[in-house]
């Protein structure tokens, strides 16, 4: 086949992406607007690549930031290249680190078992650190150290290098002392945190030019994608790997640059031209989800930033509705508002999947968490309590981390007295302090705990605790039994049921929890067949985020911040808190960069909506205990007036100083419009407002949402009354009185 023929074969794409998916040799920088079928380029060009027969599939490097879009990528290469799709590395920049150090690792001292350090395993060892160092928490918090820490391995800094620019500044150079200590204390642990993970990559490339060079053979075209949240590690681990063939592709949107506080750099993007001589840019600037209005929003909005390479978002699809933007009086009646136009829109066919409720942090997400709840509204909270943070299932993982590596100082100090087995804690103190000293792991140390004065009497126990791993990690290697055996075994011999049973609340939970998780390993073991080995699940799960864990499929309404949406869509979305204050937040609001930032996650969130966008402000809300009465978000200013309908109150002013009534369909100050005083939300329901329906046991019910019911029980809480319905369609919910508007049969 021909060139010409092939290239036929991506007809049905736009002019720009076109372009995009032909250009193939040289660096290229994909400008992709929000919802321009980036992820669609991406594809197509590695499936028009591996059609040219320019390279073989393991040839190809594309690069993502999350697990899911890592996933969804591969999928769809497969899907377009039946063969020889699954051999191309689609991965994340961690995964794709982690593949070469388990490889290469022994040559900068690790071993191919290295434990990965999450952030609570992170803040553990910062805290053991303190104490080490007689430094109170109070006076320099462990995130604060973590932060710092984080910032030096993205600059490629070592602890001595902090130190000598820490001059005669004391807080610094505790940091750096703190620094010293934690990657000395990893390196004994055989373990790496998130950051080390890409700069030991670094390191291992400029220690061994052989394996860069190994690897730059291999690779002749990288793609990374969401290259403007990239940082100088990784813009550095891309650079290098690109450094032969100079076929680096990367895809990004200089306005959707909001991980700053992360360590990402907007100036990746914006000087990409300059870093790759030769570079060339084109734009995606045709967007395939919103409405016009939403997008002449989001353009308005963006378009008072400074620092970016400029594009204009247009579309074929409608012009669609104007933007709403709702006044509250409180936070509570902003969560009921919302609440309220949920099940009126679930009523009239959406289902509960269509809405998303986004807001700036996540101290904003209790009270419409409340009302949801009340309402009986299905929903899931991303950056919730993750099930991986959950205290049983952390204690079962630590247990599979130490049979991994059994000189994971961390998590074999969490479960070296769980269940309890009478080692105390001066004991393991004394332990650490030992393997400190000797530069040994605590195992090691407990492992010969008879040789040690200080352990002596508590060696017997000691040693019954080794003996256990020890045996753990003989079957293990034995290759004998699955990983989900292998799990069984150390519930088995652990007797971790009984210790839930006998030690704690919500034992049956807990217990099913437990189970859960093995659920989890065994459809690891049923995805990875043959390479479904105990470090690739650790590794698996130690690279999770929530949103990962994100099921679109499922009919729930979700609640995230601005930061946790981004690469999501849904039909209906609320962005609560548009005051200045808020939403931007205070702390950024006289710092022109910051502010900068801000506006361009107001963009990410307003083009997450496709066909309807709220915009909800209130009068006065309560944060962190304090009450304020905040002015509208400058955002709502920058989009043009036009494009917005104003319900709740009078709106505010216009960016000209003018002030304009728009009139409200259900009232406007207070005064409809037959000139009669009405409460100005009216239509749905205050949160103290008690209804006038008394229901009891046995009555039948009629709920416009969930159709016919009948209430098996009823619980006065407060003001209110907790009710029990079972309904004939949708199963037994529990909804607060005050809430649910239902009609008695």
């Amino acid at each position: 086949m021909n060139q010409t023929d092939i290239q036929k074969n991506f007809s049905h794409m736009n002019n720009m992406q076109q372009q995009a998916v032909f250009t193939t040799e040289g660096p290229l920088l994909i400008l992709a607007g929000a919802g321009s079928g980036k992820t669609t380029v991406l594809v197509n060009r590695i499936a028009y690549i591996l059609q040219s027969q320019l390279c073989r599939p393991w040839q190809i490097l594309a690069i993502t930031f999350t697990n899911k879009a890592a996933g969804e990528l591969k999928e769809r290469i497969c899907d377009a290249v039946p063969e020889g799709g699954a051999d191309i590395w689609a991965a994340t920049f961690h995964s794709t680190c982690a593949r070469i150090l388990r490889r290469y690792g022994d040559r900068i001292g690790y071993t191919s078992h290295f434990t990965v350090y999450g952030t609570d395993d992170q803040k553990k060892l910062i805290k053991e650190i303190l104490k080490q160092l007689h430094i109170d928490e109070k006076i320099l918090p462990a995130k604060k150290i973590l932060s710092e820490i984080s910032k030096a391995k993205d600059e490629m800094k070592s602890p001595e290098q902090m130190l000598k620019e820490a001059e005669f500044d004391s807080r610094k150079a505790s940091i750096a002392k703190a620094y010293e200590i934690y990657q000395a204390r990893l390196k004994t642990a055989d373990a790496m945190d998130f950051d080390d993970m890409l700069s030991n990559t670094v390191l291992l490339f400029e220690k061994c030019p052989e394996i860069l060079e190994y690897y730059q053979n291999q690779f002749k075209y990288i793609m990374v994608d969401e290259y403007q949240d990239t940082n100088k590690v990784q813009y550095r681990f891309v650079s290098m790997l690109a450094g032969k063939n100079g076929n680096i592709c990367v895809v990004g949107d200089d306005d959707q640059s909001i991980y700053k506080f992360r360590g990402a750099t907007i100036e990746n993007i914006l000087s990409f031209e300059n870093t790759f001589k030769g570079a060339k840019i084109i734009r995606l600037e045709q967007n395939y989800r919103s409405t016009q209005n939403i997008l002449d929003a989001a353009n308005g909005v963006i378009s008072n930033n400074t620092m970016r390479k400029g594009k204009t978002l247009w579309t074929e699809n409608s012009k669609g509705e104007k933007i709403e933007v709702r006044t509250c009086e409180t936070e509570r009646d902003e969560a009921a508002f919302i609440a309220k136009t949920i099940l009126d829109g679930v009523a009239r066919g959406r289902n509960f999947s269509d809405y998303a409720v986004l807001y700036r942090m996540n101290a904003q997400s209790n009270a419409i968490e409340q009302a949801l709840s009340r309402s009986g509204i299905p929903h899931r909270v991303i950056g919730g309590h993750r099930f991986y943070d959950r205290e049983e299932i952390r204690d079962m993982v630590a247990y599979l981390q130490v049979i991994n590596n059994p000189h994971d100082d961390v998590r074999l100090t969490r479960i070296i007295n769980v269940p309890k087995r009478s080692i105390g804690a001066a004991t393991v103190a004394y332990a650490s302090e030992i393997a400190s000293g000797l530069g040994e792991s605590i195992y090691t140390v407990i492992k010969n705990a008879e040789n040690f004065p200080k352990l002596s009497r508590s060696a017997a126990k000691l040693k019954a605790f080794t003996n256990l791993i020890d045996d753990l990690i003989e079957a293990e290697q034995s290759g004998d039994y699955s990983l989900a055996e292998l799990y069984n075994l150390i519930i088995e011999h652990t007797d971790y049921e009984s210790y839930l049973k006998k030690e704690k609340d919500n034992a049956e939970v807990r217990i099913e929890n437990i189970e859960e998780l093995s659920s989890n390993i065994i459809k690891f073991e049923q995805d990875y067949a043959d390479e479904a080995t105990l470090s690739a699940f650790l590794e698996e799960i130690s690279l999770q985020t929530d949103i990962d864990n994100y099921d679109s499929q499922a009919d729930t309404c979700v609640m995230m911040t601005m930061h946790s949406a981004k690469g999501l869509e849904f039909p209906v979305v609320f962005i609560a808190g548009m005051e200045d204050g808020v939403f931007p937040s205070i702390a950024t609001i006289m710092n022109p960069d910051e502010l900068n930032e801000e506006r361009r996650l107001a963009y990410v969130g307003i083009t997450r909506a496709k066909e309807k966008l709220y915009l909800t402000k209130t009068r006065s809300r309560m944060l962190f205990g304090s009450t304020t009465h905040n002015k509208v978000s400058r955002f709502i200013n920058e989009i043009p007036q036009e494009l917005l309908e104003y319900t709740g109150e009078n709106k505010y002013l216009s960016k000209s100083g003018a002030s304009s009534l728009q009139s409200n369909s259900v009232a406007v100050s207070g005064i409809s419009k037959s000139g009669y005083s009405v409460n100005s939300f009216a239509g749905y329901k205050k949160p103290n407002a008690k209804s006038t329906e008394v229901y009891s046991v046995g009555d039948c019910v009629l709920h416009k949402v969930f159709g016919r019911g009948m209430i098996i029980s009823a619980e006065k809480m407060g003001n209110d009354t907790m009710l029990e319905i079972s309904f004939d369609k949708v199963g037994t919910k529990r909804l607060m009185s005050n809430f649910c508007k239902m009609e008695k049969l």
